[in-house]
């Protein structure tokens, strides 16, 4: 079995202007929600031996601030395919996993992260958990994946069981979508 946590990056300012989109940092709110997730993931001891990362400024800050909640972590590998990748692409970035890990933290993007999720994770299994992610996968949302599989490179549509959806909110109503900056 292996696990793989899918981590979107936090609330983006949209407010900076930024020349590119990949440039984009975090806004207040958005370094709040990555900490306070990095916290939730210490406190129910959520583990990964690797974490593979899209280099955008946005996600760089997001990792930053989790690891602020959360503490020693692996250093990331960035890897440029995870920027504003489709769920096929993810898939593929998890397939080249080191095989050593048992576990893998991979932080990015929307839609891809919540694609990759009813990729894996078959309709009819983890009901609940899958209706909150069809309903939305907010920034800074976590989505807890166990892979029926012993190797990365086998890891296939279907091959997945959800077994947790955490959003920003469910720790802090403040970092819900209604909430202010």
């Amino acid at each position: 079995m292996k696990k793989l946590i899918l981590f979107r990056h936090a609330k983006s300012d949209w407010n900076d202007p930024v020349p590119r989109d990949f440039d984009r940092p975090l806004n207040g709110k958005g370094r709040r929600a990555a900490r306070a997730i990095g916290q939730h993931a210490r406190e129910t001891g959520i583990t990964f031996d690797q974490v593979v990362a899209s280099p955008a400024v946005r996600v760089t800050e997001t990792l930053d601030e989790f690891a602020s909640g959360y503490g020693k972590m692996a250093e990331p590998s960035f890897d440029r395919r995870v920027y504003l990748a489709s769920a096929q692409t993810l898939l593929e970035v998890i397939q080249d996993a080191d095989e050593s890990a048992g576990s893998v933290l991979l932080v990015g993007h929307n839609p891809g992260l919540e694609d990759l999720v009813f990729l894996l994770v078959p309709e009819g299994r983890d009901d609940d958990a899958r209706e909150q992610v069809e309903e939305k996968y907010p920034t800074a949302s976590i989505a807890e994946i166990r892979l029926a599989v012993d190797h990365w490179a086998d890891a296939e549509p279907g091959s997945g069981t959800l077994e947790r959806f955490t959003r920003p909110r469910d720790l802090d109503p403040a970092l819900g979508p209604d909430a202010t900056g």
